[in-house]
């Protein structure tokens, strides 16, 4: 059981690990011991996510999430298995954390006067700057 905050509790039953063989260095570990975890997570079957909380986890999880609707997470960053499961948990719960809060409407503005004046005066100083930098003319 994942307990995520006070009202979502993800069970056992929908967390499903597999264990393979860890790349890179270990030693003769690496060969013997299937220390990587792959930790599925069905989303879009989850009851505790509401609709619009699962599309945010959708967009969050990128190339994590699946065409079946699963998040998968692939940990292989310490040679302990015990500790990348903790890990691959600990990062299925800061991704559902995030997918939790709602982004904050966008207000339009529109630019202040002084602003724009500010931008024309820049754009004129440009021009000026830009004329000076054609040939010189004589004059006689």
């Amino acid at each position: 059981m994942l307990q995520i905050n006070d009202e979502i509790i993800i069970h056992d039953w929908e967390l499903t690990e597999s264990f393979t063989r860890a790349q890179g260095p270990g030693g003769q570990n690496v060969n013997k011991v299937s220390t990587a975890v792959e930790l599925r997570f069905e989303a879009a079957r989850c009851q505790n996510l509401s609709g619009p909380v699962k599309t945010r986890l959708k967009k969050l999880a990128g190339r994590k999430w699946t065409s079946d609707g699963a998040i998968i997470f692939r940990v292989e960053d310490t040679r302990s298995q015990a500790r990348n499961r903790e890990i691959a948990k600990e990062r299925l719960k800061e991704l559902i954390l995030q997918a939790l809060m709602t982004p904050k409407r966008r207000i339009a503005t529109r630019p202040t006067l002084g602003s724009q004046k500010r931008r024309l005066a820049g754009k004129v100083q440009r021009g000026v700057v830009k004329s000076l930098r054609g040939k010189v003319k004589d004059v006689e």
